[in-house]
């Protein structure tokens, strides 16, 4: 599985989601995405993006340092 890492801690809606529809529109479809985010919204703001643009959020969770973490594929 390919994998990459983008890390939008410290910035605030709507630029996790901004940043990370750009770097998927990049990527290869079936590829995945780990988003580091801190933005409080970003727990209500990737999931509807993702149902929103097709990609599916394989999980969501929060690092041991506070970071929430979103698992995106590609569609």
């Amino acid at each position: 599985m390919t994998e990459e890492v983008l890390d939008v801690m410290g910035l605030l809606c709507p630029l996790p989601v901004l940043k990370a529809r750009k770097r998927l529109r990049g990527m290869a479809p079936g590829a995945v995405l780990r988003v580091l985010a801190s933005d409080p919204a970003a727990v209500i703001d990737m999931p509807h993006f993702c149902a929103e643009s097709g990609h599916e959020l394989l999980s969501m969770d929060t690092a041991p340092d506070g970071a929430m973490v979103f698992l995106i594929r590609r569609s």
